[in-house]
């Protein structure tokens, strides 16, 4: 017998979509007819020429544990129009302090106060957003993309050490959370985008674009396709891995 073709719509909930990656996460996933609800800790702006979002947006602080529970159970109400399915959670947004100078923190001039507003933001919440979510993607055997970097396996020029190391423990977290999501059928992975040509790029990325092997910046859109084939049946048995965007630079 035949099983009857999934004809609902599909949701992504995705963090951090205001710009660069994020944007173009939610470009691509609205050209192939899925809802896309966006978290962010700002308001949706009133000029974004986005017909959903205002509807589709939650504002959120992801470095306040309370105010991401609280988001948990927003999304969840929100959900309950799509008989409760979360095809995809996309942990996308990620913060790196800079000095006053706007130079690198290392880990001899990192407050702790900035370690800990990061590993809320780039580490905590991915996992509480996907534990709280978790029936809701079970419902619909979805998928978890967090997003990692290149500087999570390597000391990077501009990316400060808190940044860095909440991205390896992002990578570690990536793992774990495939273990224990498997069994109810959720696959979870990670991708790790190296330069991207976004507006947040430091000053002196030329010098490093001058030694990856495919000598030029990634595009937005590239690593939503690497988001989007992560969220697809295309992906249906990978679960656990970490892709690299980066042009080689790894190697």
């Amino acid at each position: 017998m035949n099983t009857p073709p999934d004809t609902r719509k599909r949701t992504l909930i995705l963090t951090g979509a205001s710009r660069g990656i994020g944007h173009a996460t939610v470009m691509r996933f609205s050209q192939a007819g899925w809802r896309v609800i966006t978290c962010s800790r700002h308001a949706f702006p009133e000029n974004c020429p986005w017909e959903a979002g205002p509807e589709d947006h939650i504002q959120v602080d992801l470095s306040d544990p309370d105010d991401t529970e609280r988001a948990v159970a927003e999304i969840r109400n929100r959900l309950r129009d799509q008989d409760s399915c979360l095809d995809a959670l996309v942990n996308n947004a990620g913060i790196s302090p800079k000095g006053p100078d706007g130079g690198r923190l290392g880990t001899m001039n990192t407050e702790l106060a900035d370690w800990l507003h990061v590993f809320h933001v780039n580490l905590f919440a991915p996992v509480f957003l996907a534990r709280g979510l978790v029936d809701e993607l079970e419902k619909a055997q979805g998928a978890v993309v967090n997003v990692t970097s290149i500087a999570g396996s390597r000391v990077h020029p501009f990316a400060g050490a808190a940044y860095a190391t909440s991205k390896a423990a992002l990578a570690a977290l990536t793992r774990e959370m495939a273990s224990d999501f498997g069994p109810r059928g959720i696959r979870v992975n990670a991708i790790a985008p190296g330069e991207i040509d976004t507006s947040i790029l430091s000053p002196g990325t030329e010098k490093i674009v001058e030694e990856i092997p495919m000598r030029r910046l990634g595009q937005p859109a590239e690593v939503a396709e690497t988001i989007f084939y992560l969220c697809s049946p295309q992906s249906s048995y990978v679960t656990g891995a970490e892709i690299h965007i980066n042009g080689g630079q790894h190697v």
